[in-house]
């Protein structure tokens, strides 16, 4: 099993959960690091609780393995000026473990301003504690993740592009901003981003960013 959650660094420690909600010390571990990630705050120290070809994916991305999973988590640090938690609670306790999200974005440069509800869902392996994936499902559902998962309705629903057209233009913008826009305009955010976005070396590297 991985570090308890005072080795890691992990400063949501604070957990929130629904009603009959528990969960174990390592669940706590995992479920505040997670937090961290969305707030900002990564290190390598964090993203040591993951599978080397754990999952990220979101409405606009699935990053799979670490080489695609870290950039996504240090490029928040470079496309945004502000990120609040304005909600949390853990609602299932199970694996995966479920919880409600609500966070507000502030993109760097033109203070651009976006609050995202999210149901999350943390997987991982029993044997390892390991993250094997996480989901972040804006508005609860994620079927803008790819064009397999989209339905022949969904094709025909205007307010369906408008979203999802909205979701790609956001998030380009994001973490593109003052770096190379024009590799992330015709590659995959889930490409793109490693070219972008760097991430330390090694422990030292990271607490030199104010990362552990």
């Amino acid at each position: 099993m991985a570090s308890a959650a005072s080795d890691l660094g992990i400063e949501n420690t604070n957990i929130k959960t629904a009603s009959g909600v528990s969960l174990d010390e390592h669940q706590k571990t995992l479920v505040g690091s997670v937090l961290d990630l969305f707030a900002g705050r990564p290190s390598l120290k964090k993203l040591s609780l993951w599978d080397d070809d754990g999952v990220f994916e979101d409405n606009i991305t699935i990053a799979t393995g670490r080489k695609q999973f870290e950039p996504q988590w240090y490029g928040l640090q470079t496309a945004f000026s502000e990120i609040e938690r304005l909600h949390h609670e853990v609602v299932s306790a199970g694996n995966p473990i479920g919880m409600d999200l609500k966070t507000r974005y502030v993109t760097k440069g033109v203070s651009k301003e976006q609050t995202i509800e999210s149901r999350i869902n943390i997987f991982y392996d029993k044997d390892t504690g390991k993250i094997t994936k996480v989901q972040d499902k804006w508005g609860g559902q994620l079927p803008d993740s790819s064009f397999k998962n989209v339905s022949v309705e969904q094709l025909f629903n205007p307010w369906w592009w408008v979203h999802y057209a909205e979701g790609w233009a956001w998030w380009l913008w994001s973490f593109t901003w003052d770096t190379w826009w024009w590799q992330a305009m015709r590659n995959l955010n889930s490409v793109s981003v490693p070219k972008m976005v760097s991430v330390p070396k090694n422990d030292e590297e990271d607490a030199k960013r104010g990362n552990q």
